[in-house]
């Protein structure tokens, strides 16, 4: 079990029998295979230390507390132990001298090692060869230890002795948080642990111990003491990346990936407690195989095992399978620890079925002049209904040359929605036939067509309603002179029935005739005039007068069309043009003896309206006080010819328009002279100084009638 190796130097040693005695132990540096187990009372190796005095009073004394020295210098194992570290020290004392032996776990790969490989290695254990007055090999413990506390974990020597010495021991653990966990006898160098230990939390602890005098002073050291927190198997596996959920492809190829699942052990990652195994504890549904599905052990890929054939979605009792997958650490085997989840895979459609009716022809029935859905066509596809292989899309692929149909999808039930967009008219048509074509949004796999049952045929029958009659043409237009004579023929309508199988009769009559204007022969449908027509009436726009005329047929019931009628109205010189302003005011004393401009307006139109002729009433008395100047063909200017008194003034003004024959409208101008002062006009006195000479001429013509 165990292979000693043995420095050239000590050969030479063993082999000199006849030499001087050296104090000490005889061989100071072991090698030894490190076993699967240390187990209880098992010797290690036997070591030979001689103080060539007789060794009274011989004493040992081992880094670790899992083993000791016996008298006779066997190295035992005081209990089992898996995990020893890369090193012990043992340290020897008797009355006449004292020593330190070293002794080497190595790994199996490294017993075959050379000599100098092996002295590398002891530098990579972090054990200098240099003399060493403490000694502090690596202590390792394992987590989660039960009570009673403290307890004993390692050992911290000094070869130079311990009288009037103390050990101190500091950092992480002891002096510094989590303060307390360990402790160290200052005496004797024991190593203790004060409470349990949680790897998960803490693996390393980094120490150091130094060797005072009784007043504290640092002797040796600081000497670094590490300490390995021992994983044990406390932790399950956990999956904390869910929902898990894949997606395969029905049909797809045997062997196929579908999703990974990955769980995690908190567990030290380098030993078994963490090396987790997969497996499937259950499917569901179970049906069309109980192992639809393989998951890889280590890896965790699942991946499909059936036949291709077998992963037809549309045969399945679901497309839905869950899978409860477990992880189980130490590698899977039955003291391993165990955590659960469910994996979820959704078996995804493709198209493979195309879309079919559920009938060969379908039947319709609409009314002639109605538009709309007529019929829903139903189809039958066993695709996913979520995916466009199975949403349908519709097409009429003969009989439709006038587009008078449509067809479109119903996003909800699939169903083909055909709809009349043109109105049919039962007297052209009473029979209409289709062919319906339908397929899917997506297009379908390569090895799927579309058969006769993805087309129709819909046998549509036009049904006959009592049109109202049509006006020809409709709107009616017809141009007429303003005020022709009242009982004038306007036009005659003329309106069809549509319905000329029927063979009914139309009469006429007067729907919106916003004047008054108007009547209608309620047979031959003769318009004529009731009232004058007037262009500047307000129901007239733009010259445009319009009305609305019924015609109702025979049918039962009667069916009405409505007419529209547009008169244009040509004018006439029927309006007598006006003057504006109608008063005016001036100051007496005013300098500028322009006093107004005056302006005409005529209701009618060019050439019955300007140019306007402006002239004043013949003026009596001994001289003129006014006159009028023509501006333009629409304003003239009255002028004082010299200044008047405060009073007011009617002059009469006649203006005459350019109609043939023209029409003449007098106007009498009132004119009022003011006191001006400062800016402000006073015209409040010229209410009673009214003079007229109009009305002069006709107060002087009364009393000369009277005096008779």
């Amino acid at each position: 079990l165990f292979l000693l190796f043995f420095p050239p130097q000590v050969l030479l040693l063993a082999c000199a029998e006849d030499l001087e005695c050296v104090p000490g132990f005889q061989q100071k540096v072991f090698y030894i295979e490190k076993p699967f187990e240390f187990t209880e009372d098992q010797l290690v190796l036997n070591l030979k230390f001689d103080d060539c005095k007789g060794n009274n009073k011989l004493n040992f004394e081992v880094s670790n507390p899992d083993f000791a020295v016996e008298l006779d210098g066997n190295l035992v194992a005081l209990r089992n132990v898996s995990e020893a570290g890369r090193a012990l020290f043992v340290h020897a004392r008797s009355e006449h001298a004292e020593d330190m032996a070293e002794i080497f776990i190595l790994e199996a790969n490294e017993k075959r090692g050379a000599l100098k490989e092996i002295l590398k290695l002891e530098g990579n254990l972090g054990i200098p060869r240099q003399k060493r007055a403490i000694l502090a090999t690596p202590i390792l413990i394992p987590e989660n230890q039960r009570p009673p506390f403290p307890r004993l974990v390692g050992k911290v020597l000094r070869s130079e002795g311990t009288e009037g010495v103390k050990f101190r021991l500091s950092g992480r653990g002891v002096d510094q948080d989590p303060k307390g966990v360990f402790r160290i006898n200052e005496i004797n160098g024991d190593v203790s642990v004060t409470r349990t230990l949680d790897r998960e939390a803490i693996a390393n602890y980094e120490l150091e111990v130094e060797a005072v005098d009784v007043n504290g002073k640092t002797i040796d050291g600081p000497v670094s003491l590490d300490i390995s927190v021992i994983d044990q198997n406390d932790n399950r596996p956990m999956f904390k990346e869910g929902p898990y959920v894949g997606h395969v492809m029905e049909g797809s190829a045997t062997g196929t990936t579908v999703m990974r699942m990955a769980a995690f052990d908190a567990d030290d990652a380098s030993t078994d407690n963490a090396l987790l195994r997969y497996n499937i504890l259950r499917q569901t549904p179970t049906k069309p195989s109980p192992n639809m599905f393989y998951i890889d052990p280590e890896k965790g890929d699942i991946v499909t095992v059936v036949s291709p054939a077998l992963l037809d979605r549309e045969t399945m009792e679901s497309p839905k399978y869950e899978l409860v997958i477990e992880a189980k650490d130490m590698g899977g085997m039955d003291v391993g620890l165990t955590g659960t989840a469910t994996a979820t895979i959704l078996i995804d459609d493709k198209n493979d079925h195309a879309p079919e009716f559920t009938k060969k022809e379908f039947q319709a029935t609409v009314k002639e002049g109605v538009t709309g859905v007529i019929v829903n066509l139903t189809v039958g596809d066993r695709d996913d209904p979520a995916t466009g292989a199975w949403r349908a899309v519709y097409s009429i692929i003969n009989g439709n040359p006038g587009q008078s149909f449509e067809i479109h999808t119903n996003p909800q039930t699939n169903e083909g929605m055909l709809s009349v967009v043109k109105p049919l008219d039962y007297e052209i048509s009473a029979f209409h036939t289709l062919l319906i074509k339908v397929e899917n949004e997506d297009p379908l796999i390569p090895d799927i067509a579309y058969g006769p049952s993805s087309t129709a045929t819909v046998q549509i029958t036009v049904e006959d309603v009592n049109e109202g009659p049509v006006f020809h043409p409709n709107p009616m237009a017809v141009t007429k002179q303003e005020n022709i004579p009242v009982g004038s023929v306007v036009l005659t309508v003329n309106a069809t029935d549509p319905d000329t199988l029927q063979h009914q009769t139309i009469r006429y009559s007067v729907y919106k005739d916003p004047a008054g204007w108007l009547e209608i022969n309620p047979t031959n449908g003769t318009v004529g005039t009731t009232a004058v027509l007037d262009r500047e009436s307000p129901f007239v726009h733009n010259n445009v007068y319009t009305a609305l005329f019924l015609a109702i047929d025979s049918g039962n019931p009667p069916a009405t069309g409505t007419g529209t009628l547009h008169i244009t109205l040509e004018d006439v010189n029927d309006n007598v043009p006006s003057l504006y302003p109608t008063l005016a005011k001036v100051c007496d004393d005013a300098k500028d003896l322009r006093v107004v401009v005056l302006g005409a307006s005529d209701k009618d139109l060019h050439p019955n309206t300007d140019p306007f002729k402006f002239e004043l009433s013949k003026q009596s008395g001994p001289e003129k006080l006014w006159r009028i100047n023509r501006l333009n063909n629409t304003h003239a200017q009255v002028i004082l010819l010299q200044n008047l008194k405060k009073a007011n003034y009617n002059i009469p003004i006649s203006v005459t328009d350019s109609g043939k024959p023209p029409l003449t409208n007098t106007t009498e101008l009132r004119l009022q002279v003011c006191t001006c002062k400062k800016s402000k006009m006073d015209c409040s006195a010229t209410d009673a100084l009214h003079i007229s000479l109009t009305l002069i001429l006709l107060s002087l013509l009364s009393l000369f009638c009277k005096s008779f």
